[in-house]
């Protein structure tokens, strides 16, 4: 590959136009291939159900988000497309840093059951690979806010991954294996004070949707029929029952994730140190929002702006996915809703119920506003709600 392409692969990410209209994530027709160049990388937390039945889920968020900031800082500068699954996490690299992804999720995979006692299964999977196997890599690029974006994926290659992952043998040539001590992974960034997001309407709601159509114009229209049902359930489009709202939103101390943030964040510090570092920098960040000031970079009101502004609690990578803050009533009627959609063939889904949410963030740059908070719903989110999607998608 010469210089000239390398860098347009590398700028691929950046250079594409982003929307900012959520309801266009069904328009499959400005989904844009990645090069062919690229790698899918992607992790799993093995055993993940025992552990959320242990009541160990914010340390299964807290592997999923780590995957993916040990993959952005391991691309530097380069933009790259990710999306949070809540035990795990998928991101599309360009091939120029395919090796040093593969050699950040490596490490992190290393470290992950000593750090947050969990076994970790990562992967890497070329995009010419997959088209090869009749898939592809589609990604659109959604505008949280200006600088702050989510990838949506489509054309099956993620959901392939996926299966390649969690089906591999161990000798696949897909699965990533650490020899000897590859170090540690670069996790600066990732950061876990703010308490569960307790629902104000009633309970929060997860959701997995899939249509059972492969054209993606009948699909297009299935998805849009299903968003608009659900809002008109609600009475109002899915954004106002985004589960941060200043009515959610709690920060106490010291933080419940203090030594899961400390231990990931640490790099070549002690531990002691960096939690006195971060015990120290959380009561400030205490002070702030206690008192809704700002001390240097942080600024206590306007960031819990931005930070509203910047989950991802509604996406779409093959599967459209949620977390929204409902009634009980609402709830139960969604998911009749839903239910109906699944008996008359047109959709597989999944949901989960429970009384709060999760956020872990990736904080880039409080100073040019740089931060994505990842949102999972309680007791288990999407892993919980996925065992009835595979439930209902095996039983067709």
């Amino acid at each position: 590959m010469t210089a000239d392409a390398q860098m347009a692969s590398e700028r691929f990410y950046t250079d594409l136009a982003a929307f900012d209209d959520f309801a266009d994530f069904v328009e499959f027709d400005a989904y844009t291939p990645v090069p062919d160049d690229w790698v899918v990388v992607l992790s799993d937390v093995q055993g993940s159900t025992r552990a959320i039945a242990e009541g160990r889920y914010k340390d299964v968020n807290m592997v999923g988000a780590a995957s993916i900031t040990a993959v952005l800082n391991a691309c530097g500068d380069i933009a790259v497309p990710f999306v949070f699954g809540g035990d795990g996490g998928t991101l599309a690299v360009p091939g120029s840093r395919g090796q040093a992804a593969r050699e950040a999720l490596v490490r992190l995979r290393a470290v992950s059951e000593a750090m947050f006692g969990l076994a970790l299964r990562v992967g890497a999977v070329p995009v010419a690979d997959l088209r090869a196997m009749g898939t592809d890599v589609l990604v659109r690029k959604y505008e949280l806010s200006p600088g702050n974006f989510l990838a949506m994926f489509a054309g099956g290659g993620v959901e392939r991954c996926d299966d390649l992952l969690k089906e591999a043998a161990p000798d696949s040539p897909y699965l990533l294996h650490s020899d000897g001590d590859p170090g540690a992974p670069d996790l600066e960034g990732l950061s876990c004070r703010w308490e569960p997001l307790v629902a104000r309407n009633g309970c929060m709601m997860t959701l997995m949707v899939q249509g059972t159509d492969d054209d993606p114009a009948a699909e297009r229209v299935l998805l849009a029929e299903v968003v608009a049902s659900v809002s008109e359930i609600l009475g109002h489009q899915l954004r106002e029952s985004a589960p941060a709202s200043p009515q959610s939103m709690r920060f106490k101390w010291p933080p419940k994730g203090l030594k899961l943030e400390a231990r990931a964040t640490a790099g070549g510090r002690s531990f002691a140190r960096r939690y006195l570092e971060v015990l120290i920098s959380s009561l400030l960040q205490l002070w702030c929002e206690r008192f809704d000031r700002r001390l240097g970079t942080y600024n206590a009101p306007v960031y819990r702006e931005e930070l509203r502004a910047n989950t991802d609690f509604r996406k779409y990578d093959g599967l459209f996915r949620t977390v929204l803050d409902v009634s009980q009533a609402q709830a139960a009627e969604i998911e009749r809703y839903l239910e109906r959609e699944h008996r008359a063939g047109r959709i597989v889904y999944g949901v989960h119920l429970a009384q709060t949410a999760l956020m872990t963030c990736l904080v880039f740059s409080l100073e040019q506003s740089e931060h994505v908070h990842f949102i999972d719903g309680g007791d288990g989110g999407f892993a919980k709600a996925a065992v009835g999607f595979k439930a209902r998608l095996h039983s067709r």
